[in-house]
């Protein structure tokens, strides 16, 4: 290949998310339905204030290429949220996967859900094989350099949280089971409640108030609670006035 002069954007010459394969063959469909449920609520609950949400991105299970230099290497986090891109490729197309050569902004954050077959390459205890793409540790903490990494342990429904400080991952002494992030006005922890139809610990979002971010079924829940006491404070209401009317001997028109 020739060199142009002046040379050309990577963006123009590397491959786009439709040049590149979305499913990993080796890798069919999701683990079990905990890792289809809780990126849901990851999801649902995820409300930056201070971004308009055509301008955040989520995704779950989404192939994640990294390195322009090897064009194929790519990691599927469990959930990651990118802040200040259009929720839609080039603001027309969902997306096939994430291309950050192409996109130009790096995930904000990362969650990934802890299981006995990923968890030493989640928390970046394997060795690397030099012949290898790198693990996600490494691809997160110092190729991507997301601000913040979230493994979740599903099984003891433990967090823990590291943060990028001086291009190295910290751990963040947690003294409850909530950390708050103040680039996105939101904080994240573990609640225990119920959510499609299963009662355990999950983790999701919460507001600077401490409560947790409604999903739109909690919403509709609660504005037809507060309509149904609104409806039972005005017959009650109503039988107080007729009561009244007559104590003073006049029977009212119920008509």
């Amino acid at each position: 290949m020739y060199q142009t002069d002046p040379p050309r954007s990577p963006k123009d010459v590397l491959p786009t998310m439709y040049d590149l394969p979305s499913e990993d063959p080796e890798e069919p469909g999701l683990p079990d339905q905990f890792h289809l449920l809780q990126p849901r609520l990851l999801d649902e609950t995820f409300r930056p204030q201070n971004y308009p949400s055509d301008q955040i991105f989520v995704a779950s299970d989404l192939n994640l290429y990294y390195d322009p230099r090897y064009p194929l290497w790519h990691k599927r986090p469990d959930w990651f949220a990118v802040l200040g891109v259009s929720r839609l490729y080039e603001q027309r197309d969902l997306r096939l996967s994430y291309v950050v050569w192409q996109e130009g902004v790096h995930p904000f954050i990362v969650v990934e859900l802890l299981s006995p077959g990923t968890e030493k390459e989640d928390l970046g205890q394997t060795l690397r094989d030099i012949k290898q793409p790198p693990g996600k540790w490494e691809v997160y903490e110092q190729i991507l350099r997301v601000p913040y990494y979230v493994v979740f342990d599903r099984y003891k429904y433990e967090f823990r949280v590291f943060k990028l400080d001086g291009g190295r991952y910290a751990e963040i002494a947690l003294s409850e089971s909530r950390f708050w992030i103040p680039e996105l006005e939101l904080g994240l922890g573990v609640w225990r409640g119920r959510y499609q139809d299963v009662e355990q610990p999950w983790l999701r979002w919460y507001d600077w108030t401490g409560c947790w971010v409604l999903t739109s079924t909690e919403q509709e829940s609660q504005r037809a609670e507060q309509e149904s006491q609104r409806a039972e404070q005005e017959r009650q209401r109503a039988e107080r006035l007729i009561a009244q009317l007559r104590s003073l001997g006049v029977e009212p028109d119920l008509d």
